[in-house]
């Protein structure tokens, strides 16, 4: 289904614009009650009913039956003579109905009405029928009509209220027809079977939901409020049902109320596994990260231990490269998703730059730029990398310059980070005292320059 068109459509109003917006986020379950396409109609030119073309709006097609359609009309404009119902429709307020046109069958056109005029119409496309007809048809049908006359009263779609949306029971989960005072006229098997999971096993026909086990507030919300509503009914062990109510009137008296059912067990099932999984997750790279800060504890505490000024600097070293990849673990360890935030852990590498400079004189690190969101396999490796860059030039850019510099002269480093195209790049500058001359990085000793 489409949204109305913005170019050709008829110059309505945003309120009227919204109440066609909702009908067709609404009206799927118009089509699949009545086995049909259905097309979203209005005047192309924006003038009165009697132009002479019309705009497609909107287009659905049933989920029981073969489509009548297979083209897109969608933004399409055609001729009134296609189907002059519609500008029937729209001119008298009511519901036309014709034979066999254009080769699609059986044509009604409902006029939508908003404010008090018709805005624009749907058309149902019926052809002749394919496959076997439901047994259940009459009563689909029945229903469909007392929704249309809603439709052109302007009572249906309900304002601020979702009918059919994402998640929600469709024709097929299962259906209850219910009068005005909440008695069960009808329910299909699918209906029953959900009943039934709920430990309801009575018969529902000429029965009030409560009086066959279902306590269901909702329906006496829906049916006092002529609203819909929904709820979801849980029973042991680990039954889920959900439970929509629409409700049915017609001239603004209430006259019953459809029910749609779906047993959502397994999919609360399969909740629960995958919010299980990303616990179990979260917990694994909560455990990484604590043993990786006792790894990196031991090394501090032996770094200080040690007699040998070399093997401190080593151990200190050892410890904070440890440090870098807890940083990613810790991260992990509260999203359970593997796609890392890298930007908080720059922040947190240059934080401990920061702590480990040497020179007397101040160095100030600053970073822009923005990588996103990485894979935990990229950032790992990254961190480290990133880590030794930072470390490189705040412990030796600025060591030689040291007695040069003017007291309270700054040493600036810079990072800066960018992801195009699926390539990210980081780059380290530093204001120093720049490499030593006749440097070569593929003949280095650096254990720092050969991580990288």
């Amino acid at each position: 289904m489409s949204a109305p068109s913005e170019a050709q459509g008829p110059p309505l109003g945003e309120d009227a614009r919204d109440h066609l917006h909702r009908l067709m986020a609404n009206w799927s379950l118009l089509s699949d009650l009545s086995f049909s396409d259905l097309l979203l109609v209005a005047p192309a030119d924006g003038a009165e009913t009697t132009a002479p073309t019309l705009e497609v709006l909107g287009q659905i097609r049933p989920n029981n039956r073969t489509t009548l359609l297979v083209e897109d009309l969608v933004a399409t404009v055609q001729p009134v003579s296609r189907w002059p119902e519609a500008l029937a429709a729209m001119r008298s307020g009511e519901i036309v109905t014709s034979g066999a046109l254009s080769g699609e069958g059986a044509v009604t056109a409902v006029p939508v009405g908003h404010a008090g005029t018709a805005i624009a119409a749907v058309l149902r496309l019926a052809g002749p029928l394919r496959g076997p007809t439901s047994p259940f048809e009459p009563r689909y049908l029945d229903v469909f009509d007392r929704l249309c006359a809603m439709v052109a009263e302007s009572t249906f779609p309900f304002p601020n209220a979702d009918v059919a949306g994402a998640g929600l029971p469709r024709l097929g989960d299962g259906l209850l027809v219910l009068d005005a005072s909440g008695r069960c006229e009808f329910a299909t098997p699918n209906a029953v079977s959900a009943l039934h999971r709920l430990g309801a096993f009575r018969a529902p026909e000429g029965l009030l939901l409560d009086e066959i086990g279902v306590h269901a507030a909702t329906v006496d919300r829906a049916l006092a409020s002529c609203h819909p509503a929904v709820e979801e009914l849980d029973a042991p062990p680990d039954v889920s049902v959900v439970v929509h109510v629409v409700p049915l009137a017609a001239a603004g008296v209430l006259t019953g109320a459809v029910v749609l059912v779906r047993d959502v067990t397994d999919l609360r099932e399969l909740g629960r596994l995958v919010v299980s999984k990303d616990a179990a997750l979260r917990e694994v790279h909560h455990r990484v990260k604590n043993n990786l800060q006792t790894i990196s504890s031991l090394l501090r505490l032996q770094a200080r231990r040690s007699d040998s000024e070399r093997s401190r600097q080593a151990l200190f070293e050892a410890e904070r490269r440890v440090r870098a990849i807890a940083l990613v673990h810790e991260i992990l360890s509260k999203d359970a998703t593997d796609q890392v935030p890298f930007d908080a852990i720059v922040d947190s590498l240059v934080a401990v730059a920061e702590d480990a400079v040497l020179t007397s004189d101040p160095v100030e690190v600053t970073v822009s730029g923005s990588l996103g969101a990485l894979p935990a396999d990229v950032a790992t490796p990254l961190a480290v990398v990133l880590s030794e860059l930072l470390m490189n030039a705040v412990e030796h850019g600025f060591v030689v310059t040291r007695a040069g510099r003017m007291r309270g002269a700054v040493g600036h480093v810079s990072v800066r980070l960018s992801s195009v195209g699926g390539v990210v790049a980081v780059e380290v500058r530093d204001n120093g005292a720049g490499l030593p001359e006749g440097f070569d990085l593929e003949d280095t000793t650096s254990l720092g320059l050969s991580i990288v």
